[in-house]
């Protein structure tokens, strides 16, 4: 007959069915874990290995501590034990993970859908393959956009650029660091093989644009909008799987329509902060001054201002529709941005380019149904 099992306060024996010979191990029941103990025979001194069942199921919230400590307190009191790894811990880690990666997409949905919220909405029309790239680049976007505002000192700008221009070489190194927007930029990287150098382009520009200073005429307007917003259409196109010359050409005037439209929609916000960004050539030649702007004057001059730039917007949209027959369907979704874009400047329009009007300031509420409208008919 065996021996009597140990007396021990955290360990109960549990009984097992046996249906040949005397057992020659015992099971032991350790707060959730089933351990198979040896039942030394007479005058045999050797003994054999232990089995450590887990009887948990997975958890999200099972982390390699946890395993780890389980298997240090069964090799104390059980010395001569030897815990095997289960495939139940190992699916735990990759559940792990898979939150991770969850989190990641959750943070760049939420970044771009309140800092970017027609961006947000044309991702959403976007095909699922290409939906979640799409957040991530827009996210990237962002996160760079709003360097500018959010420093109180441009060294502190200087050194954040840097830090996203190691990352996309870090990248493409596939070596991402650890933080949401990059992983998931380098999860569209790897999927979609965008390309390094327009990545590139819109840091540098945007590490440019920390002067803080107006510029200096319309088409230097123009240039940082090809370099940020034509950049960014460049990759989304890489994510639809669209190479063609004619989109390219699409999306260079659509990138640079969207540029100057933006300018013009934070001239309110810029100005209540006694900055303004407008083109200076374009002011001098109507004789309105950067004060003018900063006290939200409504006088014909600043007006003629606003419909100059809005009139230079415009005639890139329609530069980007003539190439319209020549662009591939595939491509239509990358270009979404132009309905935003062509409700700007209708609306600015019909209160004669009062830059400073309060309607301006409100959302569309009716640009989710138009941009959806725009998508099944497949046109820009």
């Amino acid at each position: 007959m065996p021996p009597k099992p140990r007396a021990h306060s955290a360990i109960s024996t549990l009984k097992r069915p046996s249906t040949q010979a005397e057992p020659k191990t015992r099971w032991l029941s350790l707060g959730g874990l089933e351990v198979e103990e040896p039942i030394e025979a007479e005058g045999d001194s050797a003994s054999l290995c232990w089995h450590v069942r887990s009887n948990m199921a997975p958890s999200i919230s099972m982390k390699y501590g946890l395993l780890t400590s389980r298997r240090s307190l069964c090799s104390k009191i059980f010395p001569h034990a030897t815990c095997r790894q289960r495939p139940t811990e190992i699916k735990s880690l990759s559940s792990s993970a898979n939150s991770s990666s969850q989190h990641d997409e959750q943070y760049c949905i939420d970044l771009v859908r309140s800092r970017d919220y027609e961006g947000f909405v044309c991702s959403l029309l976007l095909p699922e393959a290409a939906r979640r790239s799409s957040l991530a680049l827009r996210a990237f976007n962002v996160e760079l956009a709003q360097v500018k505002d959010s420093v109180s000192q441009k060294t502190i700008g200087l050194m954040r650029m840097q830090f996203w221009k190691t990352a996309v070489e870090d990248i493409y190194r596939d070596d991402p660091p650890v933080q949401p927007v990059s992983v998931e930029l380098w999860r569209a990287v790897r999927k979609h093989t965008l390309t390094r150098r327009w990545l590139l382009k819109i840091i540098a520009e945007r590490e440019k644009d920390m002067e803080d200073r107006a510029y200096r005429n319309l088409q230097e307007l123009e240039t940082y909008a090809e370099n940020t917003q034509s950049s960014l259409l460049y990759l989304l196109l890489e994510t639809l799987g669209v190479k063609n010359v004619h989109a390219d050409h699409a999306a260079s005037h659509i990138g640079k329509a969207h540029g100057i439209v933006t300018c013009l929609r934070a001239t309110l916000y810029h100005s209540q902060r006694r900055k303004v960004y407008l083109p200076m050539d374009i002011c001098m030649l109507h004789g309105a001054s950067q004060e003018d702007f900063i006290r939200g004057s409504r006088e014909q001059n600043v007006r003629d201002v606003v419909y100059d730039i809005a009139s230079q917007a415009h005639i890139h949209l329609q530069h980007a529709r003539s190439f319209s027959k020549n662009v591939p369907d595939a491509a239509m979704p990358a270009f979404l941005h132009t309905v935003a874009i062509e409700d700007y400047l209708e609306r600015v329009r019909k209160v004669d380019f009062d830059v400073f009007h309060h309607s301006l300031q409100r959302r569309n509420p009716l640009l989710p149904i138009q941009l959806y409208f725009r998508s099944w008919k497949k046109t820009y």
